[in-house]
Parts: structure tokens; sequence; C-alpha cells
């Protein structure tokens, strides 16, 4: 029997939008949460940062974005859209390059949410405080809230929903690498979330520690004003040189220890004298606000259990959640199965069956040595992945030029090439989706 649903989304990000879409499209009530007063969330850039430049401080006022203003892309425009609306080729001053700049994400997100009737969804400055179950019923949930802003201080919100979906984002809690002696070091440290512009490293010599996106565009930002950069990484490959087209970006081992004397020592015993650390080693998945008794907890940043990254087991389908995701389709698959879950149109496993899968994936990943951290990090299985939700939601296949467009991408960001952005335009990938390139 197809039932309507009253559902609470937490979050007008990307996540945010696409699920309250997809909710609507089943016939659900829906409602969004949004702490700030617009939507976008990781992708509306903000000029301020945290007090503490590496977020340690538990009384910091936080700052949602993690943008920097160079960021663009790590795929093409043609992955940006959602598998029915697709992201424009060309538009009025707009940017035209194939890996758009973050404004031009921004903007397409704003352009989805009014084109679809989403906004008026949307409760701004409303910061949720607790969401938790009634009576210890998995259909009802109590979400309070407060208004934030405004001249007359802020106001206190009780609201009753049947299902939550939470979609309010993981890259505002930074982890921040375990450096002996780091904390004699006399040098400033920094994470990439309060990373804005160069400026203020000009020749200053800097450390980068990780070997992500992230790391990969901030240490080439960062060298175009720095005296010297050095990246470390994990990579058991890497050993200390110069990287090739650049003047004054080395690569090393990861980072062994730090010292007084302001020198930072590699794993291969060559070090540096250095001004400034920058770690670019990712985030900690955080709910604050989210009361499940022990059901749903975070364990070396492993949110569990989770079934498929999305139903907690005990507590399905009525919570779910959407957890990173690098390409949008995975967000627009993901929000059709939970919206027609509930409706009743796609049956899920029963909670024994779920608990015996997320077991099983738990073991899966500790035999081929993936740490907890990177229990929810499906970057080159991501199109699998997505053909399972579609098949699921009983969805045609994603396209195969998706696939192959996706995996190109992913062999030259594993592999950190530079200028791959500028190498290959519009018409590159042209030739992909007609299938006239064999890669």
């Amino acid at each position: 029997m197809v039932q309507s649903v009253h559902v609470a989304v937490i979050g007008a990000g990307a996540a945010g939008l696409c699920a309250a879409r997809e909710l609507m499209r089943e016939g659900h009530t829906v409602v969004v949460f949004e702490k700030s007063d617009q939507i976008g969330g990781t992708w509306k850039y903000d000029p301020l940062t945290e007090s503490d430049p590496i977020g340690m401080d538990p009384t910091r006022e936080v700052v949602h974005s993690s943008l920097y203003l160079s960021l663009r892309t790590n795929l093409p425009r043609q992955l940006m859209g959602f598998l029915d609306y697709p992201f424009p080729e060309n538009r009025e001053n707009g940017d035209p390059r194939t890996f758009p700049g973050h404004e031009e994400v921004l903007w397409f997100l704003n352009k989805f949410a009014d084109d679809f009737g989403i906004r008026e969804l949307i409760r701004f400055n409303r910061e949720v405080l607790r969401i938790e179950r009634v009576d210890g019923r998995n259909d009802k949930w109590v979400i309070q809230s407060k208004s934030r802003g405004g001249g007359g201080g802020d106001s206190l919100f009780q609201d009753f929903f049947q299902a939550v979906v939470v979609c309010s984002g993981h890259f505002t809690e930074p982890r921040i690498a375990q450096i002996p002696g780091i904390e004699k070091w006399p040098g400033f440290q920094i994470h990439s979330h309060s990373y804005r512009v160069p400026e203020p490293f000009r020749n200053q010599s800097v450390v980068v520690i990780g070997f992500g996106p992230s790391a990969f565009d901030i240490s080439r930002d960062v060298a175009r004003v720095a005296k010297e950069v050095h990246i470390a990484t994990r990579n058991p490959n890497v050993k200390s040189a110069k990287l090739a087209n650049h003047d004054n970006i080395w690569q090393h081992p990861m980072v062994k220890c730090a010292s007084e004397d302001g020198l930072v020592v590699f794993e291969d015993g060559s070090s540096v004298s250095a001004d400034v650390i920058f770690y670019c080693t990712g985030y900690k998945y955080n709910y604050p606000f989210l009361e499940t008794n022990g059901i749903v907890t975070i364990d070396g940043n492993r949110v569990g259990p989770l079934y498929k990254h999305v139903f907690p087991p005990a507590l399905a389908p009525w919570l779910s959640s959407s957890l990173q995701a690098i390409i949008f389709q995975k967000l627009e698959l993901q929000s059709k199965w939970v919206a027609r879950v509930l409706s009743g149109k796609v049956l899920i496993p029963t909670e024994k069956e779920m608990m015996n899968y997320v077991e099983e994936y738990y073991q899966r990943l500790e035999n081929i040595g993936i740490p907890k951290h990177r229990t929810h990090y499906l970057y080159f299985e991501e199109v699998g992945y997505s053909q399972w939700l579609a098949k699921e939601s009983g969805l045609p296949p994603v396209d195969k030029w998706r696939e192959s467009m996706y995996a190109e991408c992913m062999k030259k960001i594993g592999n950190m090439e530079d200028s791959y952005r500028e190498q290959w335009d519009n018409a590159y990938w042209e030739t992909i989706i007609k299938g006239e390139s064999s890669h």
C-alpha cells in the first residue's frame, strides 16, 4: 500500500535539496531545516574562518563552509548535474570551463531549488538542536530547533515528524594528524577547513599533510606565493623529491615528528624548516543533535550501523542519512531509494538481514586492510553503488558513459596528475558520451 509520510530533511545543501525533491515526487510532505540564510551547504563560499584554525577549540564559533576561493570541481560539468536535470553547458555570464568554479555549482543548486519549488519548503536560519524518537516509536520523531538572527533574539521550536533524513554534511569538524613534538613546534598550524586564499602564506615554507583533492589544490594554490611547499603523504611509494614541472613543490613520505627549533622531520629522515603545517586530512562525522540512545554511533569516524550507508537497521526506514558523495547522482539515487521505501513502493530487508549485511561489509573492509575511518569512502566504488541503488529503486541502469567518464576522472585524481582540468575540454568528454573514445 502506497503511503504519504511527514518527513523532516536536515540541511539545504545538495543532498538535502535532492532529498526534498524526491520525497515530494513520491507524495510525502516535507520540511527542510537549514541553519543558515541560504541554500547550498558546503558549496556556499564564506570568507569568514574560525577563531581556531585547526578546529579543536570546542567553544569556537563554527563556520560551516570549507570552500577556498579558487576551488573548482573535481569532475566535469557533465557529471555535476542530476540524472534528469543536467548541469548547463553554457549560460550567460557563467563559468564556461569544463571543471567550473564553486560559484557555478551554487548557481546551479539555486536554480534547481527554484525550478522544483523546494525553496518554499525550507525553514531558513533554523538550527536543529535535538532529534529523538517519541516514546520509543520509530515512526514518531521530535525536532527541537531555534531560529537564528533577528533583533528579537532566538526563538525555540518543537515539531513532530514521522521520518527524518539527515543531510547536514560532514565538512565542518576537522580531523587532525597526530604529530609527535607538535606541542613545542613554534610554527602556525591550519586545517584546510580554514583556508580561503594563499596571500597569508607569502614567502613562507609550508608543509601540507595529505594526498587528496584538497591537498592537491591547496599546495598548488599556495605555491604561487609561498617560498616552498612540501607535501607529506602516507603513500609508501613516495620518495623525497621535487615535483616535475614545479620550481617550489616537493613531495615526501609522512611527517615523523616536529621539534621546537622549527624543523619538520619526515619518515625517511629528511627535514625542512617550516613556518606552516597545513592539515589536509579530512573531516569527522558529527551529529551532536541526533539522540538514538546508542543505536547509531560514530566509532573511528564510522557512522553505524548503516545498511548501504543510509538506513540504521533498528530504526529503518524512519531515520536515514546521506553521507559523503563526490557525484550528485549518488545523492539523487539514495534519495529516490529512501523516498520509495517510505512510500511502500520498495521493500528493504528485515532488521536482522540488514545487520548481517553490515557486519559482513565491515569484515570485508577489515580483510582488505581498509581502516574504519574510510568505511564510507566510496570514490572508487561509487559507480557500482549507484547502479545498485538504481536497480533497488526500480530504475533503469545508469548510462554507461557516466561510468566511463567517472572512471577516467578517478584515475587522474588518484594519480594526482597536474593540470588534468585544463587538458580535458568539453569536446573530449563529448567523445566519451557518444562512445567515440576507448577510455
